[in-house]
């Protein structure tokens, strides 16, 4: 266990000791759970960013398109080799280390 020392204001620390008293936990533990619990939150999109991805996601499916079909797959080809040959390369590395 490390221990490390933060700055928090009254109301947060209230918080804290009323919740640890409440569930009969060590404040610690109570800090532990609520990081891993936004930890877990801040990967997920909030409602406004998913909103916003879907306009993109709409302007997009409207607009024309101006490549072909093979022009397309020809990119996708050249980023598929381009990645297996970078992950070649970084498990030859790995490997020499």
């Amino acid at each position: 266990m490390v221990r490390v020392t933060y700055s928090l204001d009254e109301a947060t620390v209230g918080r804290i000791r009323r919740t640890a008293e409440r569930l009969g936990k060590p404040q610690s533990h109570v800090v532990r759970d609520a990081v891993a619990d936004y930890d877990a939150r801040t990967d997920r999109l909030s409602e406004v960013e998913r909103l916003r991805m879907l306009e993109v996601l709409d302007r997009l499916r409207d607009e024309p398109v101006t490549r072909s079909r093979e022009r397309v797959e020809a990119e996708l080809r050249e980023i598929r080799t381009s990645r297996r040959e970078s992950s070649l390369r970084r498990s030859a590395h790995d490997r020499s280390s």
